[in-house]
């Protein structure tokens, strides 16, 4: 799988919040870092498993719902396994459906169509506004 390929369909998974979907992205050894963290929230998980569960448990426990994903711009790096993919996510939180918009920067390494470690860099803010709506 090419690695624009591996971008839209994590971005697929973000929509649906899919943590399954999403986790069989990785390798079984996989990283997923969150450099700027957020309260409440982990700054990494290490392997398939616990991406799976990690994101099953923050995406069960959020009000916000992804509506979109826009604004994204790929950049390939000189070594052929990282991409690197800014990114808008778009979509309502709590009952009453405010509106966010949380920018993102994901720096992925690809090795043989998985990815094998991510560095997650969201704007803790947003996301916290968004948790917290």
């Amino acid at each position: 799988m090419q690695n624009t390929a591996v971008v839209t369909r994590y971005h697929d998974a973000m929509v649906h919040k899919s943590a399954d979907a999403l986790a069989d992205l990785y390798t079984e050894d996989a990283v997923h870092e969150f450099p700027f963290t957020t309260p409440g929230l982990p700054s990494r998980f290490e392997g398939r498993e616990k991406i799976r569960a990690g994101y099953r448990a923050m995406w069960g426990a959020s009000p916000a719902q992804v509506e979109e994903i826009r604004n994204v711009a790929t950049y390939q790096a000189t070594d052929p396994e990282v991409i690197v993919v800014e990114h808008e996510v778009v979509g309502t939180a709590g009952t009453a459906g405010h509106p966010f918009r949380v920018p993102g920067l994901l720096v992925l390494r690809v090795r043989d169509g998985r990815i094998v470690h991510c560095r997650d860099y969201m704007d803790a803010g947003g996301v916290a506004q968004a948790r917290n709506a």
